[in-house]
């Protein structure tokens, strides 16, 4: 009897943050299996270096405002790939869901009458909240868990800011570097304290990751000093640093 992986022609997968020791057991299988990688730009040395050595790599970009493939031709060379007979896995940074464009090449799959499977990766607001040594969800403090990009399709990104601006409230950032000073000044004028703790993790996971704690004063300032992929995380602090303030204030 076949199985589904047996039956499927495409995988989409995601990669995590860029530990290598965060990939998935599934992933990782399918990467020693997969005839072509077509992988984002941000997946990282580390995780394409367990890639079977029959597996073609092809990249194709996919990074903040720097050169990517268009998303069109990503899906229609998966969909060649994948009629050639080619076992293809679609490899994405932290989890497919989460603001990768999955939506589009499943619609392309579909529409091409072509076998596929999703396999979810860690999230990179997962990863950094772990590096913090927080918890993105807690009873008493937030009911929900907010996951934003600073930028859409149209520009900067609107939100439901009312609800951001409220004591307690929790939300991960993604692409939202070029966006500190706008997601400041809309919370502000909503009414949150300039002193509601944040963070920007750079590279989170990562060998050379770098933990910026912020306040939302200092956000578009903390922001700027990030050089790689970097995740904003409105509402929590590093917990020592969380645990030193109380020292203080003692």
């Amino acid at each position: 009897m076949e199985t589904l992986e047996t039956q499927t022609q495409v995988t989409l997968a995601g990669a995590g943050p860029g530990d290598p020791d965060l990939l998935t057991v599934a992933v990782l299988r399918e990467m020693t299996c997969a005839d072509v990688i077509l992988h984002d730009t941000l997946v990282s040395a580390e995780v394409l270096a367990l890639a079977g050595p029959q597996a073609k790599l092809i990249e194709t970009g996919k990074t903040g405002f720097g050169p990517s493939m268009k998303q069109s031709d990503i899906s229609d060379l998966i969909v060649r790939l994948a009629r050639e007979g080619q076992r293809v896995l679609r490899l994405k940074s932290g989890d497919p869901g989460v603001f990768g464009r999955l939506g589009e090449e499943l619609d392309a799959l579909d529409a091409a009458g072509i076998a596929y499977r999703v396999l979810p990766g860690i999230t990179a607001a997962s990863a950094a909240a772990a590096s913090l040594g927080q918890s993105l969800t807690e009873r008493g403090r937030n009911r929900e868990l907010r996951l934003l990009t600073g930028h859409d399709a149209d520009g900067l990104a609107e939100q439901d800011w009312t609800a951001l601006a409220r004591p307690g409230a929790v939300a991960a950032i993604y692409m939202g570097k070029r966006a500190a000073r706008y997601v400041q000044g809309r919370l502000m004028m909503h009414g949150a304290s300039p002193a509601t703790p944040a963070c920007v993790v750079e590279n989170a996971s990562r060998a050379d990751q770098v933990i910026r704690p912020a306040t939302l004063a200092t956000l578009p300032t903390v922001t700027a000093e990030a050089k790689g992929p970097a995740v904003i995380l409105l509402g929590l602090a590093p917990r020592d640093a969380r645990i030193a303030l109380k020292e203080v204030a003692l």
